[in-house]
């Protein structure tokens, strides 16, 4: 079986989301998949290097420059396919199905999952997140062509298949569920007192002050804009509070650095030690825009989150988290005109979040569903 990527570059959620899940399902399902990555030949000898460091057999082969150029892919994986044998492909996203699918109607591919990874028309549409008009008027009908005609599909959240059912009449059962999961090597932090003193010592913060954490980009789809007003409002009223910003400075970092000098902070360290960084909080922030991209999504971070003993503060209608919180009561679900009241967290609530992160968003607790799927494929 080939798990195939298009024109997606190694970074950590590559890591976590594609070279871990094809290890783990070949370690623990014996599924014996082989990654076959296209890339694009920017860095392509680097990216190639990062990828086989992960997943040694990995196949990483090279893309012409511009995605609209995806169909120029198509032979290629046909002789993939003729030259290994393989049969059946779990293609991540819609780039990567459509090909599958090409080379399907050629009869050099029997099987065709679609891992839906978002709602990748409306994301094109409401981000802008590629220029080239001619290839955002197209994808509406390429995302229904990947989704209806594929023969199986994993989707991220239980609201993304509502997704399909409304935007492109699916009307099937045959899909799975699986959020975006911590990678195999998670290990629950100790969360004893000291060890959470530890941990704040270490990023400088007072013991009694209520430290909240955002994690990543505060790019244009973030919605910083009104995440800024809310957190704002937090500093404001409690002189305890402090903001850490786990991501690269940007002009909107900088600006909240200077209104909120003593409070606001800001660093970037390497994803190996962001777990180390997160325990030093009270809560994590995960605010995004009432957008269908974010309404159908699965943010890595909220997984992160958790594991790093954080609840949560997010926005509502954020994919099936939102209600998550509420169910589990792990955080707090705040609308954009709402001020946010907290407490610092305990460390027993921290090994509570802990424990949640690791029933609900490990690999190992996703068993039965990843074994539903390799079933299904590997059925003549």
């Amino acid at each position: 079986m080939i798990y195939l990527t298009y024109n997606d570059q190694p970074s950590g959620v590559f890591s976590s989301q594609v070279n871990d899940v094809c290890n783990y399902l070949n370690r623990d399902h014996g599924a014996r998949i082989r990654l076959v990555a296209i890339i694009s030949l920017h860095d392509f000898a680097a990216n190639r290097r990062k990828i086989k460091a992960e997943v040694p057999n990995a196949w990483v082969l090279p893309a012409l420059p511009k995605a609209k150029y995806w169909q120029c892919s198509i032979p290629l994986v046909a002789l993939i396919c003729l030259f290994t044998g393989e049969r059946k492909v779990i293609a991540r996203n819609i780039m990567a199905t459509l090909i599958a699918l090409k080379v399907r109607k050629m009869g050099l591919i029997r099987k065709v999952c679609l891992d839906g990874r978002g709602a990748i028309a409306a994301e094109w549409n409401e981000y802008q997140v590629v220029p080239d008009q001619k290839m955002k008027d197209a994808i509406f009908g390429q995302e229904k062509k990947a989704v209806l005609e594929s023969d199986f599909r994993i989707a991220v959240s239980s609201r993304l298949v509502d997704y399909w059912r409304q935007s492109f009449g699916y009307n099937q059962n045959l899909h799975v569920i699986i959020p975006c999961t911590l990678s195999s090597d998670f290990k629950a932090p100790a969360f004893g007192d000291d060890e959470v003193a530890a941990a704040r010592a270490a990023q400088g913060f007072p013991a009694d002050a209520l430290v909240l954490i955002y994690s990543g980009s505060t790019a244009g789809w973030q919605s910083f804009g009104i995440l800024g007003g809310i957190l704002g409002n937090v500093l404001r009223n409690n002189a305890k509070a402090h903001l850490l910003f786990l991501a690269k400075e940007d002009e909107s970092i900088t600006r909240m650095k200077k209104e909120f000098p003593s409070q606001v902070t800001n660093k970037w360290v390497g994803h190996k030690e962001v777990q180390q960084v997160l325990m030093a909080g009270d809560y994590g922030i995960l605010y995004r825009e009432n957008s269908v991209t974010n309404q159908v999504a699965s943010p890595t971070k909220f997984a992160e989150y958790l594991g790093a003993g954080l609840p949560v503060i997010i926005s509502e209608n954020l994919g099936d988290y939102s209600d998550f919180v509420l169910t589990h009561q792990c955080g707090k679900v705040v609308s954009h005109d709402q001020t946010i009241q907290a407490d610092p967290c305990s460390a027993a609530e921290k090994r509570r979040m802990a424990k949640l992160a690791t029933d609900w968003f490990t690999k190992p607790s996703q068993k039965e569903i990843y074994s539903k799927l390799i079933s299904f494929m590997n059925k003549n």
